[in-house]
């Protein structure tokens, strides 16, 4: 519980390994927005980006994967932000008129949101983004040049900003897996942004968070699932991060992981630092069958642990951490 007196939740859905609610375009926003309601709410990125949208709250803190780990593990404390002043990284692979369409994109979230942006960076090399999904039918991938962005992203924390936002060019994913669009498989490119996230946030020690960039930037005409909808209807999915990185704590604060009264996760991917930590300090986990993964990491075949409780639904866990 924070000093506050309100209850700190923790709602993660690892992003690349095909959850069934989460693993598309924002679609586990309603739940998070639903928990964050009643409480103080920890989110990955992946629960609430959704391309030209995002699920955002005033009452989540927008934490990327590896500071998550490092708030889990207790080497770090979070200190809330807001308004935050955010650079951006462009890799120097994209196009001339894709970079417009983000520059454009950047001035229509000033213009709305509010948000500051002091400027961005053109990487001196191109990033060398490659990704592909595996035997197992996650999301993993390389990067080619990844020290380029540190340097861009330094050279802006130089210049006062507090977040990074990163958008490196990737090839068009379609073909790697066709049934994206159908609310089926995995988000084939969710695995090496996690690479190149958690690479900024472990250098630099910063909020930061990528959105990936296509050459061709063209809206489809044709009908998609609703999970996947909002990634289809916008020529760039940076708006989400900007909002995100907006009010995302910052590095240092008096939120520790002492303070965490409970983790939601997906009942079988239960192999994370965030689920080790809480069987450790005895941190209530409850994991939700509902929502699947193409894992099968459960309770009964890697902890057995008393803490982690099975829940059939997201509404299920709600009423039994509004009833605590």
């Amino acid at each position: 519980m924070l000093n506050s007196g309100e209850k700190l939740g923790a709602f993660v859905v690892p992003t690349g390994i095909g959850a069934s609610i989460g693993g598309y375009a924002g679609d586990a926003s309603v739940w998070a927005r639903e928990f964050a309601r009643h409480t103080k709410l920890i989110v990955n990125p992946n629960v609430v980006n959704a391309g030209g949208f995002s699920g955002i709250t005033d009452n989540m803190f927008y934490v990327e994967g590896y500071s998550l780990d490092s708030f889990f593990k207790g080497e770090i404390s979070l200190k809330p932000s807001y308004n935050n002043k955010i650079g951006i990284v462009f890799d120097k692979a994209i196009p001339q008129d894709v970079l417009n369409v983000h520059i454009n994109t950047i001035n229509a979230v000033k213009t709305v949101y509010g948000v500051q942006i002091i400027g961005y960076e053109v990487t001196r090399q191109d990033v060398g983004v490659e990704f592909f999904i595996n035997d197992l039918g996650t999301s993993v991938g390389s990067v080619k040049n990844i020290k380029v962005l540190k340097a861009a992203s330094k050279k802006l924390l130089d210049n006062g900003a507090d977040a990074i936002a990163m958008v490196c060019l990737f090839d068009d994913p379609e073909e790697d897996n066709l049934d994206y669009a159908k609310g089926l498989g995995t988000d084939p490119v969710g695995g090496v942004e996690a690479v190149l996230s958690h690479y900024i946030s472990k250098e630099l020690k910063a909020p930061c968070a990528h959105s990936p960039a296509f050459k061709d930037y063209s809206i489809s005409p044709y009908l998609v699932n609703p999970k996947s909808a909002s990634e289809y209807i916008t020529p760039t999915f940076l708006p989400c991060i900007l909002l995100g990185l907006s009010n995302a704590p910052l590095i240092g604060g008096d939120i520790d992981i002492s303070q965490l009264d409970y983790l939601v996760m997906p009942y079988n991917c239960l192999g994370s630092i965030p689920v080790y930590e809480s069987v450790k300090r005895n941190i209530p986990v409850y994991a939700v069958k509902e929502n699947n993964t193409v894992l099968d990491v459960t309770n009964e075949n890697l902890h057995k642990a008393e803490n982690i409780i099975l829940v059939e639904t997201y509404e299920k866990c709600l009423e039994l951490i509004k009833g605590y």
